[in-house]
């Protein structure tokens, strides 16, 4: 089945609520009203109510189903507010909050946080870090993560599916947060109907190579079995070793994850970006993403050069995410 087939099903009527924080972006008005002509989302414009209905009159759209909220004139805002302070905890002054919660991207989060919406999209006019700073600050990662991290579904045609990461948020991961990177990428392949094997990539295959960043991945592989012992997972492998069947029987005999592996992890980020975009334009893949993973609820990221279409895409994944375990 299709991708987006199959994740539309999964979120089908469940009413599952987005916020959209550059409400008067004409992407952003054609990709809510598509959702919510769809039934598949219920969709909330943030910005002024005149502008957004400027714009979608001019571009033919009806946003009649969609919900448009105000963060400057919304009726919540003393609550919100409010609550901002509170979170915060002695980090914002009450008239510091009263303002920080006018801005699109902070009363969104807001919204996600006090269960108003069931996640985010940002990031088609604001930068990756207007987008994630609040969701850090607000929304928080989970216990069982200590920090985020972003991974790439890589499609090529109806059927062949890979997961990429870490791919946009941190330089350079340590052991553990290497291993917490492999573990939450497990959780959200089986959202994409990859049954994952999880390959901790690296320049060396089982002791092929030795240097500092061999050792990083092999701690990272320990680590990430103790945290997850039911997964199909391994490293250090290179990533010939772990795609190629024929080469995994050479390098890797033992492994049950070599050769097979659908899940990349990549030891740092100059390697994961390099290994996407390669993979992007000279395989022919569709990079889906950055999937932000990690935070208590989800939070998506668009590129500032996205389309209609990829905020559509972003936003079913990004309702999908309320149903990973």
């Amino acid at each position: 089945m299709d991708l987006f087939d199959s994740l539309k099903q999964k979120i089908s009527g469940k009413n599952l609520r987005i916020v959209f924080p550059e409400g008067t972006d004409a992407r952003i008005i054609g990709a809510a009203v598509r959702l919510a002509a769809d039934g598949l989302i219920a969709p909330t414009l943030l910005g002024n109510a005149e502008e957004i209905a400027k714009v979608a009159g001019e571009k033919g759209f009806d946003v009649s189903k969609v919900t448009i909220r105000d963060p400057q004139t919304d009726a919540f805002h003393a609550e919100m507010a409010k609550a901002f302070f509170d979170r915060r905890n002695g980090k914002a002054t009450e008239e510091q909050a009263d303002q920080i919660v006018r801005d699109p991207n902070y009363f969104g989060t807001m919204l996600v946080f006090l269960g108003e919406a069931d996640g985010m999209v940002s990031g088609a006019v604001h930068s990756t870090a207007d987008t994630v700073r609040p969701a850090l600050q607000i929304i928080k990662t989970r216990p069982d993560a200590s920090r985020i991290s972003g991974a790439f579904i890589m499609q090529r045609g109806r059927d062949e599916r890979y997961l990429f990461a870490d791919n946009a948020i941190n330089i350079d991961p340590n052991s553990q947060e290497l291993a917490e990177i492999a573990v939450e990428s497990a959780k959200t392949a089986k959202l994409f109907d990859i049954d994952p094997k999880v390959a901790l990539l690296s320049f060396s295959t089982k002791g092929s190579a030795k240097a500092p960043q061999v050792d990083k991945v092999v701690e990272a592989t320990k680590i990430a079995h103790e945290l997850a012992p039911e997964l199909a997972l391994d490293g250090e492998l290179q990533f010939d070793a772990a795609f190629v069947p024929t080469v995994a029987k050479l390098k890797a005999p033992d492994s049950e994850v070599a050769g097979n592996a659908n899940v990349f992890i990549f030891p740092d980020l100059q390697a994961g970006n390099i290994g996407y975009k390669i993979a992007q334009r000279f395989g022919n893949f569709e990079a889906i993403g950055p999937i932000l993973q990690g935070l208590n609820k989800p939070v998506s990221d668009l590129s500032r050069g996205a389309n209609e279409e990829d905020v559509y895409k972003l936003a079913i994944i990004t309702a999908a995410q309320n149903l990973i375990a």
